[in-house]
This record gives structure tokens, C-alpha cells and sequence, in this order.
């Protein structure tokens, strides 16, 4: 139910902000009105709105394909029922906040600068699945692969990516930062709460050797 009620804020969010872009501009993630405006908020309310339907139905299949089987499976087995609620809750929330705070810093005095979306959330989600499953079967640009390697190539494109916006005037309006910080929140999510995965996980691969 936390993955469906999270689905429907999300889908409900983003939907009345379409139909008002004001309401988009005040809800979405602004380093710079934040710092000078304290407009805390926006940390948390961002996450629940999208640029269009594109991005908002990719982002709302990966939470609803990942965050259901950690919701209803992995995470009461690990932690039980009512701990891993909990937890789920906050993986999801920790990782909006880790996937930000580093653009909050780099673009705190930055008027210019904005984003919004639940990927980082969606990313941190996404890679607790892959640490604690990472044989599964993942669909990555609709071609199927074992978790393990998705996650290797969506960190390795999401920092070539960082970099290169860094180094050159590439720019594709999406926050690499955000996949980046979100998933490496979501590894050592589950990895602090249960440090034995870390051999379950090394093991897991390596048997496919």
C-alpha cells in the first residue's frame, strides 16, 4: 500500500500541476529560493511532480516495478513486517534528499537552476533492489540483463555523463546527479541496515562465473 498510496501522490501532484504551471514553479526543486527563502519544502515536493507524461509514466513503472517487490517481499523478509514499512518509507524519502543536496549546494546562489522528478527517489529504490537481488531480471532500454549489470552501466553512464556536462557544453536537461547520489544512497541504505548483504551480494554474482 506505501508504493500504491506514494504512486497516487505522485500521478495526482503531477497531474494538477500540468494543468497550472504556477503551481509547478512553486512546488519544484529551486536551490536558490530555497537558500535565500527558506523554502525547505521544495526538497520534498519536487519529487512528486513531472515535466510531462513521459516522465512521469517511466518513473511511476520503475517504482511501481521495484518498490512493490521490496514493499511486499525483500523487505519484510529481512526486517519483518512493521520495521520494514518503515524502512521502505525511508529509503524512498532519504533518497529524494541525497539525490538533491548536492545540487542544492553547487546551485544555492543560482537563480537559473531548477529540477524536478522523483528519479533520484526512484533510483535509490531501484538499487536497494538490485543489492538485495541482483540476478534479477531488469528491462534497460527494453533489453533484458541480470540487475547487477544494469546498475554497473546505469552509474557508469550516469557519471560520464556528470563529467562530461562538467567539462564540455553538453547539456540534456536531465540531472545525472540525481540517478547518481540517488542510487549510491539506496546501496548504502541497505548495506548499513544489513552489512551481511554485501557478501550475499559478491557471492550471488560470482556464482554466474
Amino acid at each position: 500500500m506505501i508504493t500504491l498510496t506514494l504512486l497516487a501522490g505522485i500521478l495526482i501532484f503531477s497531474l494538477y500541476c500540468f494543468s497550472d504551471r504556477n503551481k509547478m514553479y512553486k512546488y519544484l526543486f529551486h536551490p536558490y529560493s530555497i537558500y535565500h527563502n527558506k523554502e525547505h519544502y521544495r526538497f520534498l515536493t519536487h519529487a512528486f511532480i513531472h515535466g510531462d507524461y513521459i516522465h512521469l509514466a517511466f518513473n511511476c513503472l520503475a517504482l511501481y516495478s521495484f518498490g512493490t517487490a521490496l514493499e511486499d517481499y525483500f523487505f519484510p523478509e529481512l526486517f519483518g513486517e512493521k520495521m520494514g514499512k518503515v524502512y521502505y518509507i525511508l529509503l524512498f524519502t532519504g533518497g529524494i534528499y541525497a539525490a538533491s543536496f548536492t545540487e542544492y549546494f553547487r546551485n544555492k546562489n543560482n537563480p537559473n537552476y531548477s529540477s524536478l522528478g522523483a528519479s533520484g527517489a526512484i533510483s535509490s529504490v531501484m538499487f536497494c533492489f538490485i543489492m538485495v537481488s541482483p540476478l534479477s531480471q531488469i528491462s534497460l532500454f527494453f533489453f533484458p540483463m541480470q540487475g547487477w549489470i544494469a546498475g554497473v552501466l546505469l552509474l557508469g553512464v550516469s557519471y560520464y555523463l556528470i563529467r562530461r556536462k562538467k567539462t564540455t557544453d553538453y547539456s540534456d536537461n536531465i540531472s545525472h546527479e540525481s540517478h547518481f547520489w540517488g542510487a549510491l544512497f539506496g546501496v548504502a541504505f541497505i548495506l548499513v541496515l544489513k552489512p551481511a548483504l554485501a557478501k550475499h551480494f559478491i557471492s550471488q554474482i560470482a556464482g554466474v562465473f
